[in-house]
């Protein structure tokens, strides 16, 4: 009979929300990437709260992400967008899901380095295309040839993307799949920290 008190009788879930403690942990990455869904699946796991930051962007400001580009430009929504992130990561745990643009924004970036562990889900262009090409709601993507646009925005954000505490490929696995591996790489992140720092 297996003590349930030992490591092994936990389940994942419950091992990563003992390491995790108040940490927030916040998905960062380019659209399509798969953070609001891996965010909802991990949140649920965990049994914590989950927040998407364009979700609540939009209801802040009571405005689409489009309509917010339009009216006030990329710079004026990238304050707002700090804002709301440096809010919803006070008094964690929650898992947070990030737009494509915020962890490129210097300020957005140190508050979430601050404010939880940061999960880069990192996936190749035709992942990316093959999940974005089926909407019409991204504003950055509103170009001639939108998928060469994700392309240079793969080239400019990824080597930024890469100063996140975490990378797991997103890729076209089942999303328990994807989720379980963040969960295993955040128990070895924080149990390697804590071996560094104790």
């Amino acid at each position: 009979m297996t003590d349930s008190s030992s490591p092994l009788a936990l389940t994942l879930a419950e091992r990563t929300r003992a390491v995790l403690g108040r940490r927030n942990l916040v998905f960062v990455g380019l659209m399509g990437a798969g953070k609001s869904a891996i965010g909802r699946m991990v949140a649920h796991q965990l049994g914590l709260p989950f927040v998407d930051s364009d979700t609540e962007i939009e209801r802040v400001s009571r405005m689409s992400i489009s309509e917010l580009f339009a009216t006030y430009g990329e710079t004026e929504f990238r304050a707002l967008e700090t804002r709301v992130i440096k809010r919803v990561l006070r008094g964690g745990p929650k898992i947070l899901s990030t737009g494509g643009g915020a962890f490129i924004n210097d300020k957005t970036r140190r508050q979430i380095e601050r404010g939880g562990i940061s999960i880069w889900l990192k996936a190749d262009l035709d992942v990316l295309w093959e999940r974005v090409n089926k909407r019409d709601h991204r504003p950055l993507l509103k170009t001639e040839n939108p998928k060469q646009t994700l392309e240079k925005l793969m080239q400019d954000r990824y080597p930024i993307y890469e100063q996140a505490d975490l990378t797991i490929l997103s890729r076209d696995v089942r999303k328990e799949v994807i989720s379980a591996e963040v969960l295993e790489a955040v128990i070895a992140y924080l149990s390697e920290s804590r071996k560094s720092h104790g």
